[in-house]
């Protein structure tokens, strides 16, 4: 991801920042830190984060999407667990930055992330789904 050079165009950087992007919740986060401890089932996760079914679902999509999480059937079940073993490596850079940053990030007031973990005006929808035309936008709040 960064070059000797520093050469990356934008459009090279594009990919890092989608993953970063991907990881910018709360909840996945934290999805992906019980995955860390091994596979689950969506049951198991709603349990465990007291969170809606179709919350984790939309999330776990979101990481399947990015490859950052795979499915594995079982009868009718499905046994989610990290796809890449280098994601607990990037996750603990992450922390040891924070901890030497004494999580100065968190003071941000332009990225800070509330303590309910959603950016306002954000869902889950909005971060799992396209973003809707300009057009349907504006139908939409005339109606």
């Amino acid at each position: 991801m960064v070059s000797e050079t520093a050469s990356g165009s934008r459009q090279e950087l594009a990919p890092a920042a989608t993953m970063f992007r991907g990881l910018s919740d709360t909840t996945r986060l934290a999805i992906l830190q019980r995955l860390a401890g091994g596979e689950a089932r969506v049951v198991d996760l709603t349990s465990a984060m007291s969170l809606a079914q179709s919350t984790v679902s939309a999330h776990l999509a979101c990481l399947r999407d990015c490859n950052l999480v795979t499915a594995r059937p079982e009868g009718r079940q499905m046994f989610y667990s990290l796809a890449h073993p280098e994601l607990l490596d990037l996750l603990a850079s992450a922390e040891t930055l924070l901890e030497a940053t004494d999580n100065a990030v968190a003071l941000c007031p332009k990225y800070s992330v509330p303590a309910d973990g959603e950016m306002p005006g954000e869902d889950v929808q909005s971060k799992t789904r396209p973003a809707r035309s300009a057009a349907r936008r504006r139908a939409a709040r005339q109606v």
